[in-house]
């Protein structure tokens, strides 16, 4: 994984790297959290870099509510 400075601003070529790397750790399974945490980066940041990256995101997963009259 590219190593980038907390707090450094990331452009250029090592924007492109990191995108490229995050873009195959999330296509092999990783959550943007796990990613987020990984490289000491926001939530937000990563998500933005997967889809400038042109990455097809998943949907939310965990568990999902049954609302009062719908099916079980």
């Amino acid at each position: 994984m590219t190593k980038i400075a907390k707090g450094k601003r990331v452009t250029g070529a090592d924007r492109e790297k990191l995108a490229q790397e995050l873009a195959a750790k999330y296509r092999a399974g990783a959550s943007i959290r796990e990613l987020s945490k990984e490289t000491s980066r926001s939530y937000g940041f990563v998500h933005q870099l997967l889809s400038d990256a042109g990455v097809e995101l998943r949907g939310r997963g965990g568990a999902t509510r049954n609302r009062k009259g719908g099916k079980k």
